[in-house]
């Protein structure tokens, strides 16, 4: 699929993560490669969501994550689980939104710019499969809204993709 660029209004939060949940599906259609979709999901969400830094995905490899497609500064390569806010959402199978992740009990400083963070674990048939990551040069950028927003789409490429070695 074809995709063109175009702004997205996130004025209403709800309706612009409608319109975007919309477009990835469109985006996804017919590909079930992960690589490919975490690859043009990442693309979409750096290119769609107002004052990010990064945003991408960490795959889980034995008792780490390891840095997949992404868009924004080059990161961090491999993060232990229950080490910073993507190890911990991972070891928690929790979405966690972090206001300041210059507070957050071992943030692990893979772009000293960025100050919130959303994290949002992939979870498939029970799987943990690594995570979503969203950062932001802003304290405070991210809310529930976008937490339930980012579960949604996450949903999508997951529903969308094959991950090497995962039950579907």
């Amino acid at each position: 699929m074809e995709h063109t660029s175009k702004r997205y209004d996130f004025q209403d939060k709800r309706a612009g993560y409608a319109e975007l949940t919309g477009d990835l599906q469109a985006l996804l259609a017919g590909e079930s490669d992960a690589i490919a979709n975490t690859a043009n999901t990442a693309a979409l969400l750096f290119e769609a969501l107002p004052e990010i830094n990064w945003a991408g995905f960490y795959f889980l490899r034995g008792a780490e994550l390891v840095l997949g497609p992404f868009q924004g500064r080059p990161a961090c390569v491999r993060i232990a689980l229950g080490r910073g806010v993507c190890g911990t959402a991972a070891e928690r199978r929790a979405t966690l939104v972090v206001p300041d992740v210059h507070a957050f009990p071992g943030h692990i400083a893979c772009d000293t710019a960025s100050r919130s963070e959303v994290v949002v674990p992939l979870i498939a048939n029970g799987q943990l499969l690594g995570v979503l990551d969203i950062d932001s040069p802003l304290p405070g950028r991210f809310d529930e809204q976008d937490a339930r927003g980012l579960e949604r789409l996450a949903r999508v490429m997951l529903a969308a993709s094959r991950f090497e070695g995962a039950a579907r």
